[in-house]
């Protein structure tokens, strides 16, 4: 709960923020590279990254140490920033899957929930955006999209037969201006993100829903009735879009925001939801 009062608060106070005199050497101690230029505000844009890091909290890879058939991963960006994340291995994998957590999340917190999908026979790699956990460089939002364009391409000359993305909250927004209207993926989930960012202060040009693909036979998109930070109002203009365009839509009164279902019961279904797409040929 004290998550969304800390997201809450972020939103209010978000539209007044150019004038907020805060250094943001005090946000991020990391050497920012030219890709990591803020495109949201100079001052918005860090600020709200900063919040996000702090609600996230720090890397604790030890969380890990029980987990199955876990490898540490680094990426290197094509700016230099050596990217953290982890890989569960599937036995005689056919497919990746490559989560994109939400802004307040670390790749290591979802690692052991995540062997859901790696026992039904997919490698899945998740990595800490820039900025958070054990990935170097400052979390901009123009940077971490490119970092999931490299990251994708990376992955699609592994030799996988099928290409699966899945995008929580904030990694639906990454995903889709990553990769959204491009046939570099089989599948794409996005659970619970936004139609539109420009609210935020975001240009236009990052709004989710400028990037929907034409064809969505290869899309769905998952919306939760119980949804506090993204509620289905903010969803609405992407699933319309999406619909028209053959996309499959779950809208679940009784889902939260992932990761905030009231019930573990509740977890499993938003979890077979996905998996009963991604298997689909």
């Amino acid at each position: 709960m004290w998550r969304v009062i800390l997201m809450t608060f972020a939103l209010s106070v978000l539209p007044g923020l150019q004038a907020f005199p805060m250094s943001e050497s005090s946000m991020s101690s990391a050497k920012e590279t030219e890709v990591e230029a803020a495109v949201c505000g100079s001052l918005r844009e860090p600020f709200m990254f900063w919040l996000w890091h702090t609600t996230a909290g720090k890397a604790n890879p030890q969380a890990l140490t029980n987990v199955r058939g876990v490898e540490r991963l680094k990426f290197k960006t094509r700016d230099g920033i050596t990217l953290g994340g982890y890989k569960l291995v599937a036995e005689n994998p056919k497919s990746y899957l490559l989560v994109a957590q939400g802004n307040a999340m670390i790749a290591d917190q979802l690692v052991a929930d995540l062997q859901f999908f790696r026992d039904l026979g997919a490698d899945v790699y998740i990595y800490d955006y820039r900025g958070y956990g054990v990935s170097q460089g400052k979390s901009r939002l123009a940077a971490i999209v490119d970092d999931y364009v490299e990251i994708v391409r990376h992955l699609n000359t592994l030799g996988y037969g099928k290409r699966i993305l899945y995008g929580i909250s904030m990694g639906g927004v990454i995903l889709l201006n990553a990769v959204g209207n491009t046939n570099l993926y089989s599948r794409l989930v996005i659970d619970s993100s936004p139609a539109r960012i420009s609210t935020l202060g975001c240009p236009e040009r990052y709004d989710p829903v400028n990037h929907l693909p034409n064809d969505g036979a290869r899309l769905m998109l998952i919306s939760g009735g119980r949804d506090s930070v993204v509620p289905p109002g903010q969803m609405d203009e992407l699933i319309r879009l999406a619909r028209t365009r053959g996309a499959r839509i779950v809208e679940d009164r009784e889902l939260a925001h992932p990761y905030q279902d009231s019930s573990a019961a509740l977890h499993r279904r938003r979890q077979q939801k996905v998996a009963d797409f991604l298997s689909q040929e």
